[in-house]
């Protein structure tokens, strides 16, 4: 959870490797690193407060606390399927899927519900675990016969459009409804357990913060300075009490009604956050992903099973391409044959790049999905309160992704000119 913020090998100075006794010091050596390539999700960051500013002066609507709510539920989505997508890009390879099976994984849910009468967990695991199946064949083709992730996942971004034609049928669709399912989209935490989840995050952040820190000076190793682990705690906090602060406004537009707190989405995407950042992070399976995407035979010498890296991986992505169909129809009471199509998948990849995840592999984490994802959804959102034309956002987003891209490209250039990449 420590790494929530910041990523041992890319964002934030408070990461820095080299020995740093003062603040100043660290900033230093962080603006050495950028200078050196290693910008991790800084552009994506101040791009996002560019936009916030832009958007803010542009239309006094963008900043209230009914927009902010509705930024966060557009966004959830496609947050979970970048997050997948996060996974599959750190081994180099390419999932064109993952949309449908969103779309797919959804409609078994739905069809669950409605045809068959099974209560709503049994559904959503149903769709999970089909997200799952998908993966695993997905991962097996491309471990075991050596086919291509793109022609692979490409098949399957066909034919999972017949089996969702052939779910739903024709022009057809599945009404999602249920209470809960619908609840994670359109239900808010209460004020006061927004609160303390808000609080508690904050004080288990800081607890594990200070609890490393204090470890690492008793053992003599590297460590940040201790103004820079507060600083970390600090802007958490910030961040999260101002979020919580707008959220649990109400945000009626009409004097009659009350619609306040949390929506259920924005806890289920910051656990996901913190699951995958620990695992990514804090486990051997992370560091073994890691490995197989800068250098797969240098992997295998190094005794990492590299076609279950690959296998688990697809599934992982998959089972979160899953859970983002779900999500979406939670959102849009219902499941159509266009469920997860259109620019679905190409916004999860924009996504994941934008905040800085590596179209090379080896190179990305959690965070970037999510602040990737809020870019994406800030500029719709934005343009959207503008009045302007459909074909803007599409320049934009397209402009924005290009950009990504580009910088991305060229910090592989200056690290490997300066040797750290």
């Amino acid at each position: 959870m420590t790494d929530i913020i910041t990523d041992s090998e890319e964002a934030g100075f408070a990461s820095d490797r080299t020995q740093s006794h003062t603040l100043g010091e660290a900033f230093q050596a962080y603006v050495n690193r950028v200078r050196g390539g290693d910008m991790g999700a800084l552009p994506a960051i101040l791009g996002l407060i560019v936009l916030f500013i832009v958007f803010g002066l542009a239309n006094d609507r963008f900043l209230s606390a009914l927009n902010m709510a509705n930024l966060i539920t557009q966004a959830g989505a496609i947050i979970v399927l970048a997050m997948g997508l996060v996974l599959v890009l750190l081994l180099g390879e390419i999932d064109l899927s993952a949309g449908f099976t969103g779309g797919t994984s959804a409609a078994i849910m739905g069809l669950a519900i409605a045809d068959k009468g099974y209560p709503w967990g049994v559904a959503v695991l149903a769709g999970v675990v089909a997200g799952a199946f998908i993966g695993l064949l997905i991962g097996l083709l491309v471990s075991k016969l050596g086919i291509p992730s793109f022609v692979v996942t490409l098949a399957f971004f066909l034919g999972l459009q017949g089996i969702l034609l052939k779910l739903i049928g024709d022009g057809g669709s599945v009404r999602v409804d249920q209470e809960v399912i619908r609840g994670i989209t359109k239900n808010n935490v209460p004020v006061m357990w927004g609160w303390i989840f808000a609080v508690v995050i904050i004080a288990v952040f800081a607890a594990l913060s200070l609890r490393s820190h204090r470890i690492k000076v008793a053992k003599g190793l590297q460590h940040q300075p201790l103004a820079v682990v507060i600083a970390r705690i600090a802007v958490l906090a910030v961040i999260l009490l101002a979020v919580t602060y707008v959220l649990n406004l109400n945000r009626a537009p009409n004097p009659g009604f009350v619609i306040e707190g949390i929506p259920y989405v924005l806890p289920l995407v910051i656990a996901l956050l913190i699951l995958l950042t620990f695992v990514l992070s804090r486990t051997s399976y992370g560091r073994h992903i890691y490995a197989v995407g800068g250098n797969p035979e240098a992997a295998r010498r190094a005794g990492i099973n590299v076609d279950r890296i690959r296998i688990s991986v697809f599934v992982l992505g998959s089972s979160l391409a899953a859970l983002s169909g779900i999500i979406a129809a939670s959102n849009l009471g219902k499941v159509s044959t266009s469920s997860g199509g259109s620019n679905t998948l190409l916004y999860a990849v924009g996504a994941a790049v934008i905040g800085g995840t590596s179209l090379f592999g080896g190179k990305g984490k959690a965070l970037d999905a999510v602040i990737g994802g809020l870019v994406i959804a800030t500029i719709a959102n934005g343009l959207g309160l503008l009045d302007q034309a459909s074909y803007i956002n599409f320049l934009v987003t397209g402009g924005v992704l290009l950009l990504a891209a580009s910088v991305d490209a060229i910090t592989r250039r200056r690290r490997s000119a300066t040797g750290l990449g």
